[in-house]
């Protein structure tokens, strides 16, 4: 016998997972230089001949929702 996770809402089917599209910008709050990548940022911070902080490293993410069913199914 083998165990299995499951999802189930109030003994309803799971609710279908809904694709989405992020990205990710990584900048210096000080400079306003965007980096490429993560490595870049932590590249920054390690150099001692800047003087870029973890703290001056700023995260945005942005996420697009293609779909959003925030009605659910209505029965009559």
């Amino acid at each position: 016998m083998s165990i299995k996770d499951e999802t189930v809402l109030a003994g309803k089917q799971v609710p279908k997972v809904i694709p989405v599209e992020t990205k990710t910008t990584v900048s210096n709050t000080q400079t306003g230089k965007e980096y490429a990548d993560e490595n870049e940022a932590k590249a920054d911070v390690d150099n001692p001949a800047t003087d870029t902080t973890a703290n001056d490293i700023r995260r945005d993410v942005a996420i697009t929702v293609n779909q959003l069913d925030i009605f659910g199914e209505v029965k009559y």
